[in-house]
């Protein structure tokens, strides 16, 4: 299966889509950059991860990419209380973190237990 397909990775990189837009017109250069560097950094190691040809090196890129579902979800709330970002937006943006985290977690089982 390519990475394109799951929806895991659809979803990231929606996600990241909408945190670049978003951030686009932020003066805020340091948490700006590291806000879309984490958001793109989900879907970038989901990607990579399938593309390794190992399940071992595949786990390994998963987990790499659940870690920035959490890297995001803590820049959201700090963006969130300093102003960069509205609650509603933030709250939205952190629920899915979460899911996308789940759905990793239940890939990364599947995948270990291959």
């Amino acid at each position: 299966m390519n990475f394109e397909r799951l929806d895991v990775w659809k979803r990231s990189a929606a996600l990241s889509v909408a945190v670049f837009k978003h951030f686009k017109s932020s003066h805020e250069r340091g948490l700006k950059d590291q806000i879309t560097r984490s958001s793109l950094s989900i879907s970038s190691n989901i990607a990579e991860g399938y593309e390794r040809m190992s399940s071992k090196d595949c786990v390994r890129f998963l987990y790499y990419a659940k870690g920035s579902c959490g890297e995001l979800r803590s820049q959201l709330y700090i963006s969130m209380e300093i102003g960069e970002i509205d609650s509603n937006t933030a709250f939205q943006w952190i629920n899915e973190t979460t899911e996308l985290s789940k759905m990793l977690g239940g890939l990364i089982k599947v995948i270990s237990k291959s």
